[in-house]
């Protein structure tokens, strides 16, 4: 029965990704991995994002309608359903995560590190600067594995948010983060997979050069989904777009869980 990791790099546009991330583009060039392309949910921004992929509904439903709204979700979600399933979860994310699903609002002191079967996430690190360094947010992640073995991982970086908003997509710093980011975690997406993990790797929104995000371009919506599985051959480059309401059903079907019916769309088949 499989596990699922899912790396949620912020502000990761679809095509910085597929120019500059070599290691995951190797992946889809052996065909080890499989590449769709993401047309974003409205708005482009993280904490409606954050719980639209979790929930598979957009925001009219959900209701995070932007990223003001600090309030627990109240859809049936991932966290909770693997949870519920028996299952173990955990995340190594930003604090608004645990916002929308273990407690809000947020204490820094009593919500920074979780280990709460009671909870939706039940093993949680969790970070409240942007700038927070990735390593060390793959590094917490890669504990996370090597400690409690969960069945759902959600790993989620700031770090390409955060070069977006302060130099602008078309920087040199934006871009070149994309590298050390991928750069950085080959070996432990390496690892996730002699694991047995699947690994789902995509973004909540892309950023333009301005360093915004939240519209309706193809900068600000656009991005990647990455997708790997270590007993599936992969199909490479497949051109095709598909959207953020497919990766939570994707998600528990690749767990066996079934899905709820607030999740209209149908998960993606990788076979």
């Amino acid at each position: 029965m499989g596990k699922v990791i899912l790396i949620l790099s912020d502000a990761l546009r679809y095509d910085v990704a597929k120019e500059n991330m070599g290691f995951l583009g190797h992946l889809v060039e052996s065909n080890l991995a499989t590449l769709y392309k993401i047309k974003g949910e409205l708005p482009s921004m993280s904490r409606p994002m954050y719980e639209t992929i979790h929930t598979g509904v957009p925001v009219s439903e959900h209701g995070i309608v932007a990223n003001s709204i600090s309030r627990l979700s109240v859809m049936p979600n991932l966290f909770r359903s693997v949870a519920e399933a028996g299952k173990v979860t955990a995340a190594a994310a930003y604090f608004w995560v645990s916002e929308l699903y273990n407690r809000a609002p947020y204490n820094r002191v009593d919500d920074k590190e979780t280990d709460d079967e009671f909870l939706a996430i039940q093993h949680g690190r969790f970070y409240t600067e942007d700038d927070y360094p990735d390593i060390e947010l793959f590094a917490a992640a890669a504990h996370l594995v090597r400690k409690y073995s969960p069945d759902y991982l959600l790993v989620h970086p700031m770090g390409m948010d955060y070069h977006g908003e302060t130099y602008g997509a078309d920087s040199k710093e934006y871009r070149n983060h994309a590298i050390r980011q991928d750069m950085r975690l080959a070996p432990f997406i390496q690892e996730w997979m002699e694991r047995g993990y699947n690994i789902l790797v995509t973004g909540d929104h892309g950023i333009n050069k301005d360093g915004a995000h939240g519209g309706t371009t193809p900068e600000q919506r656009d991005v990647p989904l990455f997708c790997i599985q270590p007993t599936v051959k992969g199909r490479g480059d497949t051109g095709q777009v598909v959207s953020h309401l497919q990766i939570a059903p994707t998600i528990l079907k690749l767990l066996n869980i079934p899905i709820p019916e607030t999740m209209k769309q149908k998960p993606l088949s990788f076979d």
